[in-house]
């Protein structure tokens, strides 16, 4: 039978944080474009851009087929001052979007995982192609301008082992054994992700003019380095490569492009979306010191996220998501 199926609530979720993150991104792309001086950089810029604006477009005619309210989110007219100097360079911003792309396949996958209509199924289809594509140009870019942190190189094995000592799992005390290719993907990919966190935090920062939320970031700014330094130190205990940081590429700007609440929101999200990170990576590792050191990483974060969220709701910039009807409230009239 033909019938209007409307979207589930994960449907309705997977909308409403696209469009909430994508307006956040038009934002600081269109001021990263207005400022950029690498035509290379700035071409995959706007390209990034071009995404994010459609993105925004779709998901507004799904929810105005279901008469669904649209998310205020962010706007180039409150939420940034173009005139404003560049907060960070064009190398660090081409880094910047490369995190940001890596978030966003995550979440694309997770988004046709969760739908059931055909249409939202295809269209997250689509945004994964698309990011695919964004994230193959960024890579060519950064790696032309040798820019780009490989992971650390091992030396191919002789032959496929198997594990036959309990020792394997150690790391507490006595000899560890060497770190695994995955464990190290694993430090590496979270490690590119504290540095690109870092200098956000350490940027806005420096503009922010709210004291109480400029402590916030800098507080965020020391526990990213932490645990930077924490997986760096394992790392070069084995001659292993870390991650470069970015911290030069902040400029000595004091003029804040962006609005306060925009920065407190994308710092709180990135934090939230590091907790599942550090999950993946405590998931696939078999080295217990490490899994420690996960352990501590979570904890320490989702602290830090929940005092960012109180301070969202504090200024009254924490917009909410759908929420599932009151049926108590709904009973009392």
């Amino acid at each position: 039978m033909d019938h209007n199926v409307e979207l589930t609530s994960a449907e309705i979720a997977n909308l409403w944080t696209q469009y909430m993150n994508d307006s956040l991104s038009i934002c600081i792309l269109t001021h990263s474009i207005e400022k950029a001086k690498d035509q290379d950089i700035k071409e995959v810029l706007e390209f990034a851009l071009s995404l994010a604006e459609s993105h925004i477009k779709k998901i507004a005619e799904f929810f105005n087929q279901q008469k669904f309210p649209i998310p205020k989110g962010f706007s180039l007219e409150e939420d940034v001052n173009l005139n404003a100097p560049p907060l960070f360079t064009d190398a660090f911003m081409i880094d910047y979007l490369h995190i940001m792309t890596l978030l966003g396949l995550t979440g694309y996958a997770g988004a046709v995982a969760t739908s059931c209509r055909e249409d939202q199924i295809d269209y997250f289809i689509k945004c994964n192609i698309e990011t695919m594509e964004l994230h193959k140009r960024i890579i060519n870019v950064m790696l032309n301008k040798g820019l780009y942190s490989r992971p650390s190189r091992i030396n191919t094995p002789s032959q496929v082992e198997f594990v036959d000592n309990q020792r394997y799992l150690t790391g507490w005390f006595g000899k560890k054994r060497p770190l695994n290719a995955v464990e190290i993907s694993g430090m590496s990919f979270n490690m590119k992700k504290d540095v690109a966190k870092t200098v956000l935090e350490l940027g806005f920062g420096q503009v922010c003019q709210t004291k109480e939320i400029q402590k916030y970031f800098e507080r965020g700014k020391n526990i990213c380095k932490n645990h930077f330094n924490t997986f760096s130190n394992m790392l070069t205990k084995e001659e292993l490569s870390s991650p470069k940081s970015w911290s030069s590429e902040v400029t000595n700007s004091t003029v804040s492009p962006y609005s306060e609440k925009l920065m407190l929101f994308h710092i709180v999200t990135l934090v939230s979306s590091a907790i599942g990170y550090y999950g993946a990576g405590l998931s696939v590792t078999q080295r217990r010191d490490l899994a420690l050191e996960y352990t501590k990483f979570m904890t320490e974060v989702a602290l830090y996220a929940e005092d960012g969220a109180q301070l969202l709701i504090k200024y009254g910039w924490l917009e909410q998501p759908p929420l599932a009807s009151d049926r108590e409230k709904l009973a009392k009239g």
